[in-house]
């Protein structure tokens, strides 16, 4: 399907996942909307070998470098770069479903002003019928983007619209050190935007290889909350409570699994239930072992390899990769809705 202007600028963020951002690339290649009405741009955030072979196997392709750790600052320059006045944000390891370009071009012109655009993230199983244990839970639990944009007033970045105007008024993504998509909401929504879910506007997403990814993820967004909460009025009795909600939720939320449509089966259903009593519990640890300390956030600083089974891309950067985790505005003071 062909459309007319407006054209629109798709920006990548990329560190150390040369295959996934093949694939991705590939996922926009084949794309329904005319290839000339849209631009793709990848950022590299300091890979170990930036993806310049991957790049020239998709013509059109522009790639940028920025050195600031993390995808926000990438985001930002991919934005400050872009030709076009509709940014569609996606990331290096997620597969654009071939419709989501016109999906996205078609919704966001029907759109009041100071709109901003979320879709759906479903869980990229390579045409496989049955479940891994981590598939199971995450197809339940992560990427819940319809409740993070009609409860908690945020989308995230791996699946979001917006038109210039939008990221010039509210300003660039946060650095590493926050969960730049939350951080961002809160600006968006002080500044009069609002957020609508678009289940249409679908990309895919892998998920972690193992349980080990899965609590490495959860241990960086746990630290990004935590320095966002820090100095907050009363943030270690709200951590607390926080912390003990979070630990007995498995009794609740496995009803979520028995009733979700995203799973099928009662092995798979059974894996995700088991996955859920896990991570709760780590993070429910993760949040005690916080209380009195910060950490230094990592964003894949390990180097890339095409092997499946070598080191993990979240293991520990080099010191000198590593950035300190200032203390943020006490606007940025809600502490762990349920986030990927």
């Amino acid at each position: 399907m062909k459309l007319k202007a407006p054209f629109i600028s798709v920006i990548i963020p990329h560190l150390n996942q040369p295959d996934s951002l093949d694939a991705c690339l590939s996922s926009l290649d084949a794309q329904n909307l005319d290839r000339a009405l849209f631009e793709v741009i990848v950022v590299d955030n300091g890979s170990a070998c930036p993806p310049a072979e991957t790049i020239a196997r998709h013509p059109g392709v522009r790639m940028l470098r920025e050195l600031q750790s993390g995808p926000g600052p990438a985001r930002n320059t991919g934005a400050r770069n872009a030709d076009s006045d509709i940014f569609a944000f996606v990331d290096a390891d997620c597969r654009a479903h071939p419709q989501w370009l016109t999906i996205a071009l078609q919704t966001i012109r029907s759109c009041p002003e100071r709109t901003v655009l979320g879709g759906d993230v479903r869980i990229w199983r390579g045409g496989r019928s049955g479940f891994t244990a981590v598939e199971a839970y995450e197809s339940v639990f992560s990427y819940r983007f319809k409740l993070y944009i009609e409860q908690h007033g945020f989308c995230g970045t791996g699946n979001m619209v917006m038109h210039r105007d939008a990221f010039e008024t509210v300003g660039p993504f946060a650095g590493i050190e926050c969960a730049e998509d939350m951080e961002w909401g809160e600006r968006a929504r002080h500044a009069g935007f609002r957020f609508q879910y678009v289940p249409k506007m679908v990309v895919f997403h892998p998920a972690r290889r193992s349980l080990h990814e899965l609590y490495k993820q959860w241990d960086r967004h746990t630290q990004h909350f935590r320095n966002m909460a820090d100095g907050t009025p009363a943030w270690k009795i709200r951590w607390t409570l926080r912390t003990l909600a979070i630990l007995v939720s498995p009794c609740i939320d496995f009803m979520k699994v028995l009733t979700s449509d995203r799973v099928q089966g009662l092995s798979a259903r059974t894996k995700a239930i088991m996955i859920l009593f896990r991570v709760r519990a780590h993070r429910a640890w993760t949040m005690l072992s916080l209380l009195g300390l910060r950490r230094t956030i990592v964003w894949n600083r390990a180097a890339a390899t095409p092997d499946p089974g070598a080191r993990d891309p979240m293991s520990p950067a080099p010191p000198n990769d590593r950035v300190p985790a200032p203390a943020l505005n006490a606007r940025t003071s809600k502490i762990m809705p349920e986030h990927p």
